[in-house]
């Protein structure tokens, strides 16, 4: 009887293991079992039906794969960042003769510390434009599929941006939720909803250690609605 169970223990370990071994680097694959309690609410619900990767490192991510910092991908005159600048600042003053795009200088609240920052154009990497799903992640994460063109599409979108604290900014780095979180935490649970909104607009990928983190922030905030814009 006992050697009937030793066997039966190995026959299980072994298709275990094979399963494992199926997984291929950038797959998704489901997700086990969820413990404990559960987020609830829009973004909660938007994450659990994110696909999930199994985190694989994807090698060949350059910048320059997502295209020019930063081009002007709506046909406004105005590049992105100056987009982005002219809608998270207040206060702003303009380069003459640019029709209200250029931005000379502002004032933001940066939401990723809660602290008020005078921009100037003249000191302009004080103030960045982040990437709020970052743009290492994303080619972890699928884009590296992707063609050229959309992922200048992807760099370029407004829902994925936000002026913040040049500072925090390179602290992040190319981090996803399980790695960096905003020092507020009055802003974690709209940063994690923007980034839940992102990803699945742009068909990416969660590793389970990124949904595990953003389903602990979303505990803290439920019904957390999903940014649209």
């Amino acid at each position: 009887m006992r050697t009937i169970v030793r066997t039966g223990i190995a026959v299980i370990v072994i298709a275990a293991a094979g399963a494992c071994a199926t997984s291929r680097p950038g797959e998704s694959r489901p997700l086990p079992a969820a413990t404990g309690p559960a987020a609830t609410g829009p973004a909660a619900s938007v994450l659990a039906r994110l696909p999930l990767s199994d985190g694989a490192s994807v090698g060949g991510y350059r910048r320059a794969r997502f295209g020019p910092a930063w081009a002007d991908v709506d046909h406004n005159g105005c590049d992105t960042r100056n987009d982005v600048l002219n809608r998270d600042l207040r206060d702003l003053r303009w380069r003459p003769g640019t029709h209200g795009c250029v931005v000379l200088a502002g004032d933001l609240v940066d939401p990723y510390s809660g602290t008020r920052m005078a921009f100037a154009k003249s000191a302009a990497d004080a103030i960045q434009i982040d990437h709020v799903v970052a743009l290492g992640d994303a080619w972890r994460t699928g884009s590296a599929r992707w063609s050229d063109a959309r992922r200048v599409q992807f760099a370029n979108d407004p829902l994925n941006l936000l002026a913040v604290s040049g500072a925090l900014n390179n602290a992040k780095g190319d981090r996803d939720a399980s790695g960096w979180l905003p020092p507020s935490a009055a802003f974690r649970c709209p940063y994690v909803a923007r980034q839940i909104a992102v990803k699945a607009k742009w068909g990416l990928l969660v590793t389970p250690a990124e949904r595990a983190a953003m389903a602990r922030v979303l505990l803290s905030c439920p019904g957390e609605p999903v940014p649209t814009s």
